[in-house]
């Protein structure tokens, strides 16, 4: 089994390293990810005719091959999938980004992006985001709010997700978003198999322009934040404000052999909650 690991905030990102060494117990763990931030890539490529990143080798405490890519984690992925970075990959995980993508936000995650294309690719995807404590918004925390971060707790879950996956073996590629609560698993309310909500927790309420000092005809785009909101019960962003990790099952575009892909997630759905179950029932959490 060989895993791909990649994010979209960059080869230095903590998450990205914490997800990858819990990655190991599944099976050969490579990292290919950006070497800067490209949060809110989604699955962007780039223009074609201009793909042609710079690729230098990384160090990762604990993983033993990594590369750090100059270009968005779709990218990464397609590069890795098109055996820059050595034989076939068998899974794709992403993560874990600091703040959840839920509601909308999961249309221009680049976390989110990097699994799309690995399905696009024939290959099965794990998006993994985790909660900041007191940054419900769209896009990635700030980093003085990520020194509380329980990233060791959110690639526990990951890693048990994933292994539920595998345990599915799905007949077509699957991706499966997971958004995790900023707490000790053993805090956790439990999980829930999630929709997607039309909204994340909060939003961007407007936009305008204002002129750049300085500089005639220049302006600079402000925006303004609108208040939080409560999440409906049974979407993914209700579930993490009600302390539950969010399971969601992404459909993939239709086609003649549509009914593969609903096999496949129909396959994984039962393992995935066996497996999580399992975690909650033995961290002696509640809830589901």
């Amino acid at each position: 089994m060989r895993i791909l690991v990649t994010n979209d905030d960059g080869i230095d990102s903590e998450g990205l390293h914490v997800l990858a060494r819990a990655m190991g117990v599944h099976g050969e763990v490579t990292i290919v990810a950006p070497d800067d931030e490209y949060s809110g890539a989604s699955a962007a490529l780039g223009a074609i005719h201009r793909i042609q990143p710079e690729v230098h080798r990384a160090q990762v405490t604990g993983v033993e091959v990594a590369w750090a890519v100059s270009g968005p984690p779709a990218l990464c992925v397609m590069f890795a999938r098109l055996g820059a970075f050595g034989p076939p990959f068998d899974l794709v995980v992403s993560g874990i980004n600091p703040g959840v993508n839920v509601g909308r936000s999961v249309y221009h995650s680049g976390t989110v992006g990097a699994a799309l294309t690995a399905r696009a690719g024939g290959i099965s995807g794990v998006a993994v985001s985790q909660a900041v404590e007191g940054f419900g918004v769209e896009g990635q925390g700030w980093d003085e709010m990520l020194r509380g971060q329980l990233w060791q707790d959110a690639a526990e879950v990951a890693s048990v997700v994933v292994g539920g996956l595998l345990a599915g073996s799905p007949r077509a590629p699957v991706v499966v978003n997971v958004n995790v609560p900023n707490l000790a698993v053993k805090d956790m309310a439990g999980w829930q198999r999630t929709a997607i909500g039309r909204i994340p927790p909060r939003v961007i309420s407007e936009a305008g322009l204002e002129p750049k000092l300085g500089h005639p005809g220049t302006f600079r785009v402000a925006m303004k934040w609108g208040d939080a909101v409560s999440l409906p019960e049974g979407t993914d962003g209700g579930a993490i404000e009600r302390d539950l990790v969010s399971v969601t099952l992404l459909g993939a575009l239709t086609d003649v052999d549509a009914w593969l892909d609903v096999s496949a997630e129909e396959a994984v759905r039962p393992t995935i909650g066996a497996a999580l179950d399992g975690l909650f029932a033995s961290s002696g959490s509640t809830g589901r």
